[in-house]
């Protein structure tokens, strides 16, 4: 198994720094580089240059706007992308419910909500998770009861990742509540300015509002937003999981944090020397570093089996479980870098304009923040005590 770059992808690597070189906003990339706080609006710019390129649905069929791409194509753009600064795409919308439309949807539904979002006209939010389902998520309790040629939905949804930006969120339900979990439930398409709905903010552990709560009060939804048939959403809700935990390794975002973390520990001064020439922390460093190649060269062997016709399978929790104690690992470390100063943090650094006195480098306001958003990684895609299940399962037949 060849697990090198050919010819051809290496040329694909170098059209791909051009892009960014002459495409990527200088603005957005600092942001992105430093931690800052990004807006709606740099998200909306990002995915416009995007698609003008034709570039910001590689996974969609070419006739409906996507790329020729092959997943080592994406595997290299994702990684150039993280490098240069690119801000992550934001992915409800083109990356979930999109393929999910395109399999399951009929045609009215392709036709009315593809074009929109690739125009940015939807932002889309993801309601699954509950309070009380979140890993065993079949056991949810939201309600959908048909009334003529409208669902009436009721209930709660948490969790939801940028949703006070969202007009559209899609939703799993229960439309048969005798039935056994999976079987039950309905994959609802629902407009955010439905009467009923209502968001309120929940401020994590990094003072930052980034996820939310939904509640549904006897919101009306028309039947023509169900995709696919009555009661078989689940079929719908594995098939977006798929899609949902590809790339969760985040190896391109991986090699940029410790890119960044050397530069720093260059920077940051101990006993009269860089950091990095500390041999402990050196170590520490070198530790991350080996397990980032030894997981990179694994993802390779997985793409190029992907190339030739084979279908990830419990392999990619494997990626998924080291690959978030990787970005874990770096996040600690440039925390302990610039040690005492990565403790305070003030809101206004966080943004990109701010002018006034810094309480340690351009750099450090969003370690702490950071930290505390990284860990997530190990919970959200399917939490890493159950994908080590999965492993012990499927891999190690335990």
């Amino acid at each position: 198994m060849n697990v090198n770059y050919t010819a051809e992808e290496l040329a694909f690597r170098d059209e791909v720094r051009a892009f960014l070189t002459n495409e990527l906003p200088a603005d957005i990339a600092a942001k992105v580089k430093l931690g800052k706080h990004m807006s709606k609006q740099d998200h909306e710019r990002w995915q416009q240059i995007l698609v003008k390129r034709g570039w910001y649905a590689p996974g969609w069929p070419v006739e409906l706007g996507g790329t020729t791409w092959g997943p080592v194509e994406k595997h290299i753009f994702d990684e150039e992308c993280a490098q240069f600064g690119a801000p992550r795409t934001v992915p409800f919308g083109v990356n979930m419910v999109a393929p999910v439309i395109i399999k399951f949807g009929n045609q009215q539904q392709k036709d009315h909500y593809l074009p929109r979002i690739l125009s940015g006209e939807d932002w889309w939010c993801q309601g699954y998770s509950e309070p009380g389902a979140g890993s065993d998520l079949a056991s949810l309790k939201t309600r959908a009861v048909r009334d003529g040629d409208h669902y009436v939905v009721n209930g709660q949804k948490t969790w939801t990742t940028l949703g006070q930006h969202a007009n559209m969120i899609f939703c799993l339900v229960r439309t048969d509540p005798e039935a056994q979990q999976q079987r039950g439930i309905s994959f609802l398409l629902i407009d955010m300015k439905s009467p009923g709905i209502s968001v309120r903010p929940i401020i994590t552990l990094d003072g930052d509002h980034e996820v939310n709560e939904v509640f549904f009060d006897n919101v009306r939804v028309p039947v023509e937003n169900l995709v696919g048939e009555e009661n078989q959403g689940w079929t719908c809700a594995k098939y977006l999981l798929t899609h949902e935990r590809t790339g969760l390794a985040g190896i391109g975002a991986s090699k940029a944090a410790l890119t960044h973390l050397k530069r720093i520990a260059m920077k940051e001064v101990c006993d009269g020397k860089p950091m990095l020439e500390d041999p402990l922390f050196r170590a520490q460093v070198a530790e991350v570093e080996m397990q980032l190649m030894a997981i990179e060269m694994s993802t390779l062997r997985i793409l190029a089996a992907a190339k030739e016709g084979g279908v990830p399978g419990a392999e990619s929790s494997i990626l998924k479980v080291k690959g978030t104690e990787i970005r874990q690992a770096i996040t600690h470390l440039l925390r302990k870098v610039i040690g005492p100063y990565a403790l305070p943090f003030l809101e206004e650094e966080m943004q990109l304009d701010y002018e006034g006195d810094l309480l340690h480098a351009d750099y450090s306001a969003s370690l702490a923040g950071d930290y505390f958003n990284m860990r997530k990684l190990s919970i959200f895609g399917g939490s890493n005590e159950i994908q080590k299940n999965i492993v012990s399962k499927m891999i190690l037949e335990l």
